[in-house]
């Protein structure tokens, strides 16, 4: 999975809050093709390590022969300054990329038969996000 945009029209970005998330949770988030997904159940944010251990996990549980969309994307730079150095001097490098995440966006969606074990696999996945999931069957 790629771990950032190859193109940005700023490098560096304002911080966002899950307040402000929390407030554009209008927008209706439509299945693709999946048969089982995960839906955020609040707003937040997604590093790009959390976003692959979750896809490590799934692959790993479900095997070659299932599909699976991953519906998000780190599209947002995270700065920090070291902590030694003094104030001011700019905004400090990029340390990481993350995704935010609306209330109500799926996350990952599946293709599978067994319904027993996508829901199984979906659920060790969603123990390794930070924010409140929901796991849903979308079709049959």
């Amino acid at each position: 999975m790629k771990q950032y945009p190859k193109n940005l029209t700023y490098k560096k970005y304002h911080k966002v809050n899950n307040s402000f998330l929390s407030l554009i949770d209008q927008k209706q988030f439509f299945p693709m093709d999946g048969s089982f997904a995960i839906q955020s159940a609040e707003a937040g944010k997604l590093t790009f390590k959390q976003i692959e251990s979750c896809r490590r996990t799934l692959r790993r549980g479900l095997g070659k022969g299932v599909k699976l969309w991953i519906r998000l994307f780190t599209s947002r730079p995270v700065t920090s300054k070291s902590i030694a150095s003094r104030m001011g001097k700019g905004k400090g490098s990029i340390s990481y990329w993350m995704a935010p995440v609306r209330k109500g966006q799926i996350l990952f969606e599946v293709l599978c038969n067994s319904q027993e074990r996508a829901f199984l696999v979906l659920n060790k996945a969603s123990t390794k996000l930070p924010i409140k999931v929901k796991l849903l069957k979308l079709k049959y």
